[in-house]
């Protein structure tokens, strides 16, 4: 079995009154509902300019699309970098972004000549209406701070209930007019009512940034390099993203200075012990993965990103910015890894279905098959073909 790709253009350049779309970011609602997020940019691709926020929803698992929407928009300002995420407790949505004057060109705001203010804005009923954005700079924002820049890619909810968006920023020494560039992360542990500054990464040339709780409740971040060492930095907190610890590059991540995103995948039913890791602690990282931007890449790390046992190229061509999104909830993924794996029956085929009755249910594969079907999940990823799996043989 081969895995198939399905591709969709939610949003075309020159369509639909923009120049060029670009900066996507992902959500997936308490609803299920899919919000895909992106900066349409009216008159010409550059980062500057008169730029919207805009979004489409599909409830269908994306089979279909809403039609595309203006969240956040303003004459003569650049509305942009959505870093949405999901208070699972509350279902709210809170979208934080940025702006700035279209004529502010990011060289202008490291030297101080113009600002660049934070916002956040927030739905209650799935992406659908949107509240009136807030201005939150000054509590997300310390004075010395220049360019600032919220995601761009989802936000996360720690198991605290802490909502948490990855974020980078520019100082500038006014003593000599040097500058520093750091991924920070901000925080919310009121529902999404009040936002703070949390950690910031230690090692210079950080920026654009992605976050991750693993399995051992560690916040894995993980960083675009502007300082261009070729290879992504991360750096791990044991507080929930208060402070984070030393920097490091992870030289099985290449980086062709771009952002780039990731994301955990949620324990299931078949969450088994494999080489000492659970399924729980997998996650999915996605990036360019070469020295210029191209051959977007997904990689899968079964111990919280430490190591990455597989990768597949979704696009060999020219690619940059992406998000990554899990739908479906934890049933439904169950159930699509267990289809990497032909199942046999004394050599005779069988399908596989959540009821019982004539398939083979999951509780059939976990209790006959046990952990070894995650082990062989993992061979099948990396061959780019489905493994055998005979219950006579096995039992």
């Amino acid at each position: 079995m081969t895995t198939r790709i399905h591709a969709q253009d939610l949003w075309k350049g020159g369509a639909g009154g923009y120049h060029t779309y670009r900066i996507p970011a992902l959500a997936i609602t308490t609803a299920g509902t899919i919000l895909a997020f992106c900066e349409g940019r009216r008159h010409g691709s550059g980062d500057a300019g008169e730029i919207d926020l805009l979004l489409r929803r599909s409830v269908d698992g994306g089979l279909s699309w809403s039609p595309s929407q203006v969240v956040d928009a303003r004459n003569g300002m650049t509305c942009g970098n959505p870093a949405p995420v999901v208070d699972r407790s509350t279902g709210t949505v809170w979208l934080l972004t940025t702006r700035s004057r279209a004529d502010a060109h990011e060289d202008d705001i490291r030297k101080g000549l113009h600002s660049r203010t934070v916002w956040v804005t927030s739905s209650d009923d799935d992406g659908i209406t949107w509240a009136v954005p807030v201005e939150v700079t000054s509590g997300v924002k310390r004075p010395e701070w220049t360019w600032y820049a919220t995601g761009p890619c989802h936000g996360i909810q720690l198991r605290s209930g802490r909502l948490l968006i990855p974020c980078d920023h520019r100082s500038r020494d006014p003593r000599d007019g040097s500058e520093a560039r750091h991924s920070h992360v901000i925080i919310s542990d009121d529902h999404g009512a009040t936002w703070r500054i949390g950690g910031t990464v230690d090692a210079e040339g950080t920026n654009e940034s992605v976050a991750v709780e693993t399995a051992d409740g560690v916040v894995y971040l993980n960083c675009r390099d502007e300082a261009r060492r070729g290879r992504r930095i991360v750096a791990r907190s044991l507080d929930g993203g208060l402070t984070f610890g030393p920097a490091a590059a992870d030289d099985a991540l290449p980086e062709p200075t771009c952002q780039a995103s990731a994301i955990s995948i949620p324990g299931t039913d078949v969450d088994r012990q494999v080489d000492g890791h659970a399924l729980g602690d997998a996650v999915l990282f996605a990036n360019p993965a070469s020295g210029t931007r191209d051959t977007l890449t997904v990689r899968l790390s079964l111990d919280g990103a430490r190591s990455w046992v597989a990768s597949r190229v979704i696009e060999s061509e020219p690619a940059a910015y992406c998000d990554l999104a899990v739908t479906g909830g934890s049933a439904a993924l169950d159930v699509k890894i267990c289809q990497l794996v032909n199942l046999l029956d004394g050599g005779q085929p069988v399908k596989m279905s959540k009821r019982a009755g004539s398939f083979v249910t999951l509780r059939d594969v976990v209790d006959q098959v046990g952990r070894d079907v995650v082990r062989f999940i993992m061979l099948t990823r990396k061959n780019d073909a489905a493994l055998d799996f005979d219950f006579k043989k096995v039992t």
